[in-house]
C-alpha cells in the first residue's frame, strides 16, 4: 500500500475537522497581522460554539493555552515560501517554517487567558489571527513534564 492510501485502501486519507469556535479580533486584513503573537499582536476573543462550551471546564484566568486555528485564507498549494514573506530570504519548504501557506493550514498559537466571560468566551493576549478565523482546538500548556524511561 502506498503512502497516499488510507488503511482501507480507499485512496488519499481525509479527516473531517469540526470548527469549535471563532476568533474575534481587531485584525481585519492580512497586512495587519504580525508574523508571531509576541510581535505586537492584540488581545482577542475566542468565541466557542455553545455545544462545546462544556469543554472549557478547568481552564482558568492566567493559564497558558495552545490555540489551534484553521488559517482559512492560506494558499494550500504552496510548498515553498520565503521565510517571513521576505524575498531576500531563500526559499524553504513550508514544513521548515511557520508560514500559514501549507497543505493543511493549521495554526498553533501559544497565548494566555486574560478572562473567561460566560461559558463560551475567552479573552486571550497576543493572538495573531484575523477576525473570523476558525478555531479547531484548544489545549492547555502543561509545562516541562518529562516521562521516566521504562526499562
Amino acid at each position: 500500500m502506498g503512502i497516499q492510501e488510507n488503511l482501507q485502501g480507499q485512496g488519499p486519507a481525509e479527516f473531517p475537522i469540526q470548527t469549535i469556535g471563532w476568533v474575534r479580533s481587531p485584525l481585519k486584513s492580512l497586512d495587519q497581522c504580525p508574523h508571531q503573537g509576541h510581535e505586537g499582536a492584540p488581545e482577542a476573543w475566542i468565541e466557542i460554539e455553545p455545544k462545546y462550551s462544556g469543554a472549557l471546564d478547568g481552564l482558568k484566568k492566567g493559564g497558558e493555552i495552545l490555540v489551534l486555528s484553521w488559517m482559512h485564507l492560506a494558499d494550500r498549494s504552496r510548498l515553498r515560501v520565503h521565510p517571513r514573506g521576505n524575498r531576500e530570504n531563500p526559499l524553504m519548504g513550508v514544513f521548515a517554517t511557520r508560514a500559514p501557506h501549507r497543505p493543511n493550514p493549521i495554526g498553533l498559537h501559544k497565548t494566555r487567558i486574560l478572562a473567561i466571560e460566560t461559558p463560551s468566551r475567552i479573552l486571550v493576549e497576543s493572538l495573531e489571527l484575523l477576525d473570523q478565523t476558525p478555531v479547531v482546538d484548544i489545549k492547555p500548556v502543561l509545562g516541562n513534564r518529562r516521562h521516566k524511561k521504562r526499562n
